[in-house]
């Protein structure tokens, strides 16, 4: 939604004076999801190149997006998003292996905007009083569920050891031949995604996003630990969330030589993405998270501001209005 012009690429070759023949693509408006887009992307060109070197940038701008109604569907995003940004430098050349982080395995993109709720559950649009801004409805998680379950459908015989696949199928036909006489036994066919996956790199869409993903793949707190932190600390950053995801398990330690870690991104569309990557050598470097690691997971995830202004969640936009009023007047 921050488009400028010159585009943002070309003010980086500007800036750093880059030789003329690179090549620079500047994806907008692909949200949440632009970082594992901008990857698939890099990997397409890798094939028509050797030795190629990539320098990927992500960042977001919320200034232009600050909306001033009082549409609570609107208002969220005000509090969700923030501004932040990485960088990722890639490359296929053989040469350089040994001094890379990881290597990325497989990389999967689904997108289902054909489907109108799916399609309109995170949009820019105005509201009743013709003031844009970001709207994010209930049916979100619903929309993320569904395309991370499209999703999975390609991305699982990708990452997954044939075993695992194989008791998949028969535990699928059993529950066919064999129906659940209560709700407990219909998760019977679930898929042991950690047979094939180490770490799980959550996009901090919302903690409702988090927690519907984490059900459907069977995560533990421990797995979803990583996400939650991230959006406690930094909020979503939009498409650099996932970074700041794989930041807080580099900064724990969690990365160990051979490990593989799977990202799962969401973005406006309504589009999944995910990557699997294998860590090339144990990762210990804080980053981002340096001056504050020590203090995380916390004791408690309660927003301290609920008890004061909880009555936001449940007031309509006239009592929402009278108390603006009121507080007015005490002041």
């Amino acid at each position: 939604m921050f488009s400028p012009a010159p585009s943002l690429t070309s003010r980086i070759v500007q800036r750093h004076k880059m030789r003329e023949d690179v090549k620079t693509y500047n994806l907008s408006g692909m949200g949440c999801s632009a970082s594992l887009i901008s990857v698939d992307l890099v990997r397409n060109i890798f094939k028509s190149g050797k030795k190629t070197l990539a320098l990927v940038v992500t960042s977001e701008s919320i200034s232009p997006n600050w909306y001033s109604g009082n549409d609570k569907s609107m208002m969220l995003g005000n509090c969700l998003f923030r501004s932040g940004g990485c960088v990722m430098l890639l490359t296929n050349n053989p040469s350089m292996r040994a001094r890379a982080k990881m290597s990325l395995k497989c990389l999967v993109r689904t997108h289902i905007g054909g489907n109108d709720d799916a399609y309109n559950c995170a949009i820019q649009k105005e509201d009743d009083v013709d003031r844009v801004g970001f709207h994010l409805s209930k049916g979100l998680p619903k929309a993320a569920v569904r395309a991370f379950a499209e999703n999975l459908q390609y991305l699982a015989p990708k990452i997954l050891p044939y075993r695992e696949l194989a008791l998949y199928m028969y535990r699928s036909i059993k529950q066919l031949i064999v129906k659940p006489k209560d709700a407990s036994n219909s998760a019977m066919a679930r898929i042991n995604f950690k047979s094939g996956v180490d770490h799980f790199c959550l996009h901090t869409g919302g903690s409702a996003v988090i927690d519907a993903v984490g059900r459907a793949l069977g995560l533990s707190k421990y797995d979803v630990e990583p996400a939650r932190m991230t959006l406690h600390r930094w909020g979503n950053t939009s498409a650099s969330s996932l970074w700041y995801v794989l930041g807080y398990m580099e900064a724990k330690r969690r990365l160990r030589k051979g490990d593989r870690v799977l990202m799962i991104s969401f973005g406006a569309g309504f589009k999944c993405n995910s990557c699997l990557w294998e860590v090339n050598a144990d990762l210990r470097d804080a980053d981002v998270w340096e001056d504050c690691i020590k203090n995380y997971p916390p004791q408690t995830l309660v927003n301290p501001y609920l008890e004061k202004y909880g009555w936001v969640n449940e007031d309509t936009e006239e009592t929402f209005n009278r108390a603006q009023r009121m507080e007015t007047l005490r002041r």
